[in-house]
């Protein structure tokens, strides 16, 4: 039996309780069509194929790709793809096998060293979301990054991350996981999360915007935010903003919330399509 490989980040889930409360927060049915990444030896994927309509696995690890297709070789509701799910293309990787739809939820136990490029695939950033988004994603992270995700405006978790993610999806605790439970175990604590995207009921009227203003505003978190964003927008007109939103213009960025960044953004974007019709029109006088 393979033995996990630092390199690949693989720690083997043994706690079978937490491995049900994986499987509850997925809420399976007979239609769903599963994306798991990172199977390892398959011991979630054992949980989930016998509910599912299917399941599409992709596995880097090439001594487990050929443990999982012996395990798996009988189910015709099990499709592996050897690969690293961050080249991977699955509307490539899926057009010869028709029984094998796009998956239309995501069941996870991640490695941990590249959680927040998976994020962005599976829910693309504030400024290009993923159009054809999934019903829910249930992964299993790394306690500190978990927090990050569901924290809220003012905690000391609170960063980009959790504006990022949370314009973009719904996130909630399913429960938390003592590194005992994995062998070998990692030197940190997990979290169960799950992840329902959707659009954000405020919508920014210049995504590509506010994806700016959210990295720039959490770029050095120790300074005031009008001083964070003195290259975006003037340090007068940021503080007048503010105050009409309420909020206080020595505040730091992760006293916003991400309600409060929609709006900051929609305004500064008004402000400068103003200040480009004041150009325009002097552009036409004599």
């Amino acid at each position: 039996m393979p033995r996990p490989r630092k390199r690949f980040g693989q720690h083997w889930l043994r706690d079978p309780q937490i491995l049900n409360q994986i499987l509850a927060a997925a809420e399976l049915s007979k239609t769903d069509r599963i994306l798991e990444i990172g199977p390892g030896q398959g011991v979630l994927t054992k949980g989930l194929v016998p509910f599912t309509q299917s399941v599409v696995a992709v596995e880097v690890d090439r001594d487990l790709v050929r443990q999982l297709q012996q395990q798996f070789q009988a189910s015709e509701r099990f499709h592996l793809i050897a690969g690293d799910f961050l080249d991977v293309d699955l509307t490539v990787a899926l057009a010869d096998y028709p029984s094998f739809q796009r998956p239309n939820k995501v069941v996870a136990n991640i490695p941990y060293y590249i959680t927040g490029p998976i994020l962005e695939k599976l829910l693309g950033r504030i400024r290009q979301p993923n159009t054809d988004p999934y019903e829910s994603i249930v992964l299993l992270v790394q306690k500190e990054v978990a927090e990050r995700l569901y924290a809220q405006p003012g905690t000391k978790a609170f960063n980009g991350l959790s504006v990022r993610v949370q314009y973009l999806a719904d996130c909630e605790l399913i429960c938390p996981v003592p590194a005992n439970a994995f062998k070998p175990a990692p030197k940190v604590d997990s979290a169960v999360i799950r992840l329902r995207p959707r659009p954000f009921p405020q919508q920014a009227s210049d995504p590509k915007l506010l994806d700016t203003l959210v990295k720039q505003g959490f770029a050095q978190k120790r300074k005031m935010l009008r001083n964070n964003l003195k290259s975006l927008v003037e340090r007068d007109q940021l503080t007048h903003l503010l105050e009409t939103m309420a909020i206080d213009p020595q505040s730091r960025a992760e006293q916003l919330s991400v309600e409060n960044w929609v709006s900051l953004c929609n305004q500064i974007g008004s402000l400068k399509s103003a200040k480009e019709c004041d150009i325009d029109e002097a552009s036409l006088r004599p």
